[in-house]
Parts: structure tokens; C-alpha cells; sequence
């Protein structure tokens, strides 16, 4: 049993446990529930072992506001270098001109491309939250719905894919100074030529969203956005497998109005931390061993889809070409929210989604999300996966035994651990150095 600290010596080298149980316990309680169920929520993942520890290291205690060289506080020599080695590879790992780390996360992205290129009140199109976009993008109680005026293209009904002719139109119709491509659930290939086409046609800045599927575009299973794109924005914590944080990439034209949006306009102090953990991200993903995790991130994804329709679930455009797809059951008894439930009770986690033409609000919809990065850092393969969908399919069916499906879920579990040998933190012993608990 922890004892309290009594002195600020024993607080002085005192661990998360000695100094807050209660706080410890959540965290190992979070641990076992990450361990003991199947993730499938598209945009989590189970970061590296190594972004673990980079996060919980001591360039949180730096301040430093301003970029590498140009700080407006002494002692920023070490994470000058820590910020311009995220910057380099950042710019290597996507072939752009300039790239910005210091974003907090994904909303901050978009937030500062618009900061940069657009003034309140400016036009944007993008693609419609309920069809795939982001709230981002324009939603109305969000920043960029209150702040731009939003104008939203959709998919074609009959494809459920982009329709770039009706972009066109709209384009011409609106003349937009930012389009927006790119998105939170739409499971195609985002055609960033396609969208250039237009953008210059109309005369708009063209800004691709990539934070879902950053982790292939670098493993070259996605087309690179940035060549076509005067601005792409991400995250680190999806496909990337990175800590939870941003970075905006974009035309060297366009490189001082970013980083002016982003510090002072948007942000003070830099979470030094975290961009030294992007650092790291950065890396692995230029790795072989990273390719191979995102091609069978793709494989699961498609093993997934192909389990789901054979299980009798209808996935909209019939796959994917990324890590994610949508289960869209209009035509089944359940809601998203309900089919959401019900897969939880076997072990399994995701989220309700709205689908294109959904006449049911988000909060209850008719769609199901489901994504593959997580449980392929688990070390699933194509016959877990396809197990993994068996499982959701029987468990949406009348009658069926959820007990007996939860277990073939804890038994895929426990094939795949999760951070064996891990508490869920970092602590250091008393004498410094630092120790990795094994959990009870």
C-alpha cells in the first residue's frame, strides 16, 4: 500500500502511485480495459511503447514560445533541435516545402490553415459532416461554422463516392476561397487531383485533411496529397500511431502565414514533449517495419469488410480503400447507437456514424465505424480479423448468444496482448532510474 509523501524530499522523487493512488488505479483500470477489448474506433490507436515514453519525458517542463532560433525564452538549445528534427522529417517523410509541429491537434490544424489563408466571413467548401467530412469543416457549432460561411458538397447517392462533377458546380456557383477535401469517414481514396482541377478553376486554396490516413500516404499506400495541395493538415495519433497531437504541411508560399497563424495566433508555448514523441513518429514511419504494419492494416480492412457482407451487413460503396469503412444498417433493425451497445457487449468497441442521406441525428444514427489500426498493432491478422467480423455479425443477429461470442472475443484478446509487462505509466524509482511495473 502507497504512503503519502511527508516532505517535500519525498514528493521530490515521489511516484504517481506513492503520490495519487486513486489516479494510478484509473489508469491501470484503463490499461485492462484497453487489453480486454477489440478496438475497431477508426481513429484510435495503441501508439508505440516508445511515443509512451518520449511523452512522459522532461521536455514538458521547457517553455518556448516562438520556432527553432527565434524563441522568446533562454534554454531552448536542446529543443531547438528536438522541434527542427520533427520539422525535417516531417517535410522528408511527405515531400513538402515547409511543415509546422507545433499544432496541439487535429482542430488546431485546420485551424491555422484557415487562419492563414482566410478572413471571417470567407467561403469554404467541404465535404458535409453527415457524408464523411469533419466537424472541422464547417460544422455550425463549431469555429468554422461560426466563423466562415460554409458551403458543403455530399456523395452521389447511387455511389456513395464523391461526385467531383457536383464540386464543380458548387465551386462555380459559391466560388469558395478554401476547398476542403479529405475527411473523417469517407473510406475511398481522396482524388487530390481531382479536387486541384477544380480549385484552380475557381481560383480557391485547395486543403487536404490526410488525419486519417497520414499512416498510408507515408507507407505509400495512399496518394501523397501535397503536391497537389496548397495545405495539408494531420494528425499523429491515427495511421500514424503517433502521441496525440498535429502538424499542417504546405507550399513554401504559404510558410510564414502558417506558423504566424499557429504561434502567435493561435497558440502560446509548444508541448516540446510531444513534438520530440513526432520526432520519433516521424521516424518509424519511413521504416520498413512501418510499411509492413500499414499494408496489413489494409489487408485487415478489407478481410473486415469481406466478413461483415458475408455475415449479412451491408458496407457502404462495398469496401474501402483506406483503414476504415462504414456498416450502414437502414436496412437492418438497429440503429447505430443500438448496434454500438450491442457490440460492446462482446468485447468489442466502435462508434455510431451517421451515413450519407442519414435521416437519423447523430447522436443515435445509422451507421457503424470501424477501423483497423488498432487491432493490428495488437498483431491481429486476416484470420483474427475475420474472426473479429464473424463475431460482430452473429452478435447483430435475433437471438444471438452473447455470452458465448464475448468469450471467442476475450480469447482473441489474450492471443494478442497488449503492452505485456506494462503498468499503463512510467515510474521512477527512488534512485532515479526509471523502471516499467508490471501490473497486477
Amino acid at each position: 500500500m502507497a504512503v503519502a509523501p511527508s516532505t517535500f524530499e519525498d514528493l521530490r522523487v515521489a511516484t504517481l502511485h506513492d503520490v495519487d493512488p486513486e489516479v494510478a488505479a484509473l489508469i491501470g483500470r484503463e490499461l485492462e480495459r484497453q487489453r480486454g477489448e477489440i478496438e475497431l474506433i477508426a481513429s484510435e490507436n495503441f501508439t508505440w511503447p516508445a511515443m509512451l515514453e518520449a511523452v512522459g519525458s522532461v521536455p514538458t517542463n521547457k517553455y518556448s514560445e516562438g520556432y527553432p532560433g527565434r524563441r522568446y525564452y533562454g534554454g531552448c538549445e536542446v529543443v531547438d533541435e528536438i522541434e527542427q528534427l520533427a520539422i525535417d522529417r516531417a517535410r522528408a517523410l511527405f515531400d513538402a516545402e515547409h511543415a509546422n509541429v507545433q499544432p496541439h491537434a487535429g482542430a488546431q490544424t485546420n485551424m491555422a490553415v484557415y487562419f492563414a489563408c482566410l478572413e471571417p466571413g470567407d467561403t469554404i467548401l467541404s465535404l458535409e459532416l453527415s457524408h464523411g467530412g469533419h466537424l472541422t469543416h464547417g460544422l455550425k457549432v463549431n469555429f468554422s461554422g461560426r466563423l466562415y460561411t460554409i458551403v458543403h458538397y455530399g456523395v452521389s447517392r447511387e455511389t456513395n463516392r464523391v461526385d467531383y462533377d457536383d464540386v464543380l458546380r458548387l465551386a462555380k456557383e459559391h466560388r469558395p476561397k478554401l476547398i476542403v477535401c479529405g475527411g473523417s469517414a469517407y473510406p475511398r481514396t481522396v482524388e487530390t487531383p481531382r479536387f486541384r482541377e477544380i480549385a484552380q478553376e475557381v481560383g480557391a486554396y485547395l486543403l487536404c485533411d490526410m488525419a486519417h490516413f497520414a499512416g498510408l500516404v507515408a507507407a505509400g499506400l495512399h496518394p501523397n496529397p501535397v503536391a497537389d495541395c496548397d495545405f495539408v493538415t494531420s494528425t499523429t495519433h491515427k495511421t500514424l500511431a503517433g502521441p496525440r497531437s498535429g502538424f499542417v504541411l504546405c507550399k513554401e508560399e504559404h510558410a510564414q502565414a502558417v506558423d504566424r497563424a499557429v504561434f502567435p495566433g493561435m497558440q502560446g508555448g509548444p508541448l516540446n514533449h510531444v513534438i520530440a514523441a513526432k520526432a520519433a513518429c516521424f521516424r518509424i514511419a519511413a521504416s520498413e517495419p512501418f510499411r509492413e504494419y500499414q499494408s496489413q492494416v489494409r489487408a485487415n480492412a478489407d478481410v473486415l469488410a469481406e466478413a461483415l457482407q458475408n455475415g449479412g451487413l451491408e458496407v457502404l460503396t462495398g469496401g474501402t480503400d483506406t483503414h476504415l469503412l462504414l456498416v450502414d444498417l437502414r436496412t437492418s433493425e438497429w440503429t447505430g447507437k443500438e448496434a454500438e451497445e450491442r457490440i460492446a457487449e462482446v468485447g468489442i468497441t466502435a462508434n455510431r456514424n451517421t451515413v450519407p442521406f442519414d435521416e437519423r441525428p447523430p447522436t443515435v444514427a445509422s451507421g457503424l465505424r470501424l477501423g483497423t489500426p488498432a487491432v493490428t498493432m495488437r498483431g491481429f491478422d486476416e484470420d483474427d480479423v475475420r474472426e473479429v467480423g464473424a463475431i460482430i455479425a452473429e452478435s447483430l443477429r435475433p437471438g444471438a448468444d452473447l455470452e458465448a461470442l464475448a468469450v471467442r472475443s476475450a480469447t482473441l484478446c489474450r492471443r494478442r496482448p497488449l503492452y505485456p509487462g506494462f503498468r499503463g505509466y512510467c515510474a521512477f524509482s527512488h534512485d532515479g532510474e526509471k523502471a516499467l511495473e508490471s501490473g497486477s
